[in-house]
């Protein structure tokens, strides 16, 4: 009996494009999925940042991926342009809707990659998926405490002047509620630690939407949001 004959390399190569038409190549090292032209890449995972009006919002960055000295493409979210980007300038910041995005890096006409992130809100309300579920937490006045019990915030935001930053901007006060060793974050930046010896800090809010985290150790993690505004303000 002759051998059944082999597919030819031509057959199993265009089998493997057509498994992985509309897909991305991951390259899981690096932190990044690399298109099927090969030319263009994302990010593997959406992250959380501070938009310039907005606040903490999802955002991923896109681009070329190791380009050519003359290459250029088009960056788009959702159908909408976005970016260019060239060799010089490869990379875009796209910021994600609230919904599944599809991010589109164009080299040609007939040439483009597609990656897809999912923005879709997790629970009610919830203005995107960087801002965290605080429905736990209770408001007594001008005051909200947290889910645990081991920290409170001042709810309406102040003004005063940011000696860092020499504006007057909107702040809110955090108190440690019984003298637990808290580290404090503000929109994901690690910013201090509150103890019996350091039971308050003020917090000046950022425009938007800022979240202030609070973890006990591996007890609790707490979560206040609070919305910015324009980031600045005027003193009374």
């Amino acid at each position: 009996m002759s051998p059944s004959p082999r597919p030819s390399s031509h057959l199993l190569r265009g089998a493997l494009l057509a498994a992985l038409a509309g897909t991305a190549l991951q390259a899981g090292a690096a932190g990044i999925q690399v298109g099927l032209s090969g030319k263009t890449y994302a990010d593997s995972a959406l992250s959380c940042a501070l938009h310039p009006t907005a606040g903490l919002s999802p955002r991923v960055t896109a681009g070329l991926y190791q380009p050519a000295k003359r290459a250029r493409a088009t960056v788009s979210l959702n159908g909408a342009q976005v970016a260019q980007v060239t060799a010089t300038q490869p990379d875009a910041t796209v910021w994600l809707a609230a919904k599944p995005n599809t991010v589109q890096v164009t080299l040609s006409a007939r040439v483009a990659d597609r990656y897809a992130f999912d923005g879709t809100p997790t629970f009610p309300g919830q203005p995107n998926v960087c801002i965290p579920d605080t429905r736990g937490n209770s408001v007594s006045g001008d005051l909200e405490t947290a889910a645990s019990g081991t920290s409170y915030a001042t709810v309406t935001p102040g003004c005063a002047l940011n000696p860092q930053t020499g504006l007057t901007q909107p702040y809110v006060t955090l108190f440690d509620n019984g003298g637990y060793l808290l580290n404090v974050s503000l929109n994901t930046v690690p910013l201090t630690q509150l103890s019996s010896s350091r039971p308050k800090a003020t917090l000046f809010l950022a425009p938007g939407l800022n979240v202030v985290t609070v973890a006990a150790g591996s007890l609790s993690t707490d979560a206040y949001v609070r919305d910015g505004g324009s980031g600045t303000c005027t003193l009374p």
